[in-house]
């Protein structure tokens, strides 16, 4: 058994970096060997290779079609091809890379002992923007990682209603190791002290077993970084290590991404709640409800459009900031917002930029003031409050908020007299974008930018966001009942749970078949959603709330159109499915032997 790692990377660092990794896991684990793929994607590097886990590796893959810095790599066997090669022929690709290893002079450190990665306790931690489909699911892939180790865990889920399963001091102070599988920021102050190994929630819900493999193997190899200095080292040494550490991440693009869904996973409670409060305001006290004084309608338009949807852009702003500094950004991070919507009208751009200006200006602030030990304390509760709020307040009103203030107005001037055709084409590529990965970075950035408009009362892209959304897991819940003879008998017992998961507007539950046949499925899943999200465009459809799916639509007010949206997302499913009855072959009858795992 070979132990590999891999690299793979495409000129868009989308589809084809992530299909090679996907293909190359599958023939390794096919001819019975271990690799550990890095993409090099267009959110940057993820599931990154650690200086162990490539001094233990028989050989090195390079599936790139850019440039790859092979420095990391020196003295081990490199075999070099495309990503294309990689997906089309995955199988060869892994066997002349482990006759370039037998042939090589050079010979790889010996692997950790099997010893070393079982019997173990560990505890996780697991959480994603919306908390709903992907922190569970990475939860799941946690756990029978660790079974399949012979190890136990307990995972702390973050999710949309809040922490639960929560871990224990006892628990923390038991475990050998702690693995973060989150795309939002989690506080890591609780594990003083543990070996902490992150990834992201993709990660755990695709290869479970090799996060806590390489979690184990990190444990193994020596403390964490976050265990503390050695005994020698000064306090001092040792907090300059760790933000030169922090400054390293947060100049990659993966941490900005990763400060924004942290702001977008605690602002959209806000703009759900706020979005149907004024939806029953109009449905209770009509269409002129704004312009009432008194009533149970007013009263339900006062708390969506003066309560909730007020705040939801400085919260936005604040925990951005608060992903990048800790809480000493939330303070300027939301004033930043509130000046952003009520005094600037920059809006929701506005509000994500003055998020990042109060993290990073708290940030530096608390590199460069160097204060007396015993003035230490009014760092935090005085000094940067005051010059954090003052700075990115000024900055707000008379440097970024103008132009931005301009952007925003055209933009939504723009929108609110695009043409038939334009609508079209939006509604087209933002539902197309929505099935690319089904809640990876292309899905959340159609996501986002429906949310923006959103929070500028454009309407229309958050329906056809939401329709494109629902349409895979609906389509591939019906295709598997319709077509049963293109689907393992796993997948037919999974396709009877997906459309409700499809109903509630959870793209996510598509992932495990568009994981198992991506070349089909996913293709067919970006069809039909295209179609739904133009079509809800052509309808003229509007919607006012960012979730919920089917279950919020009955509630007057909230979308328009709801007959016309309901055919959309008809068609879409229709179409979707058609294409997978076209593009999906009979299954073999030892492809039907093969387990596949259950929709989340």
């Amino acid at each position: 058994m070979a132990k590999l790692v891999a690299v793979t990377a495409c000129t868009t660092g989308i589809a084809h970096t992530f299909m090679a990794a996907q293909e190359l896991e599958r023939a390794a684990q096919e001819q019975g060997d271990t690799i550990k793929v890095e993409t090099q994607g267009a959110v940057g590097a993820e599931n990154t290779l650690t200086p162990n886990e490539i001094a233990g590796a028989d050989a090195v893959i390079i599936a790139a079609d850019t440039k790859v810095d092979l420095s990391p790599f020196a003295g081990k066997p490199i075999y070099e091809t495309t990503s294309e090669a990689a997906i089309r022929n995955a199988d060869y690709v892994i066997r002349r890379a482990k006759e370039q290893a037998q042939s090589s002079p050079s010979a790889a450190s010996a692997p950790v002992a099997a010893g070393a990665i079982s019997g173990k306790r560990l505890v996780g931690i697991t959480s994603c923007p919306t908390g709903i489909a992907h922190t569970f699911m990475a939860a799941e892939g946690l756990e029978k990682g660790a079974q399949a180790l012979g190890n136990t865990i307990k995972v702390e889920t973050q999710g949309s209603v809040g922490a639960q399963n929560t871990l224990t001091p006892a628990e923390i102070a038991a475990a050998d190791a702690v693995i973060i599988a989150a795309d939002t920021k989690v506080d890591l102050s609780r594990f003083a002290g543990k070996p902490i190994y992150q990834t992201s929630t993709n990660a755990a819900i695709n290869d479970g077993t090799a996060v806590v493999k390489n979690a184990l193997t990190q444990a193994a190899s020596g403390p964490a970084p976050q265990a503390g200095p050695a005994p020698e080292a000064s306090k001092a040494d040792y907090m300059a290590e760790v933000q030169a550490g922090k400054a390293k991440q947060k100049r990659s693009m993966r941490g900005a991404y990763k400060h924004l869904l942290t702001g977008v996973s605690y602002m959209i409670p806000f703009v759900v709640a706020g979005g149907i409060m004024i939806a029953l305001g109009f449905a209770i006290g009509g269409v002129n409800v704004d312009k009432a004084t008194s009533g149970l309608g007013w009263a339900f338009f006062q708390i969506g459009a003066n309560g909730a949807f007020v705040l939801f852009v400085p919260i936005l702003a604040g925990f951005i900031a608060y992903s990048i500094a800790d809480r000493p950004g939330l303070a300027p991070g939301m004033v930043g917002g509130l000046l952003s919507t009520t005094i600037i009208g920059a809006g929701f751009l506005g509000g994500m930029l003055a998020g990042f200006l109060a993290g990073y200006t708290v940030y530096w602030l608390n590199r460069l003031i160097k204060l007396p030990r015993n003035l230490v304390g009014l760092m935090p509760v005085l000094i940067l409050p005051v010059l954090s709020v003052a700075i990115v307040g000024l900055l707000m009103i008379f440097v970024v908020g103008p132009p931005v203030h301009l952007i925003n107005t055209a933009l939504i001037s723009w929108l609110s007299g695009m043409t038939t055709a334009n609508a079209i084409v939006l509604g087209l590529l933002m539902g197309g974008m929505m099935a690319v990965d089904m809640g990876g970075p292309v899905n959340k950035a159609a996501y986002a930018v429906a949310i923006a408009l959103l929070a500028s009362h454009v309407y229309g892209p958050m329906a056809a966001v939401m329709a494109a959304g629902m349409t895979p897991p609906l389509a591939i819940g019906l295709a598997t009942f319709l077509f049963s003879n293109r689907w393992t008998p796993q997948e037919r017992e999974a396709g009877k749970s997906v459309w409700v998961l499809g109903l509630a507007f959870i793209t996510e539950g598509a992932i495990p078949y568009a994981a198992e046949d991506p070349f089909r499925v996913i293709p067919a899943c970006i069809i039909g959603s295209a179609v739904a999200g133009g079509l809800s465009m052509l309808f003229g459809c509007q919607l006012r709330v960012p979730h919920g799916g089917i279950f919020v639509l009955p509630i007057p007010g909230v979308v328009s159109n709801l007959a016309l949206y309901l055919l959309a997302i008809v068609i879409g499913t229709l179409v979707t499915t058609a294409a997978l009855f076209l593009l999906k072959r009979p299954v073999t009858v030892g492809e039907a032997k093969k387990a596949v795992p259950a929709a989340a």
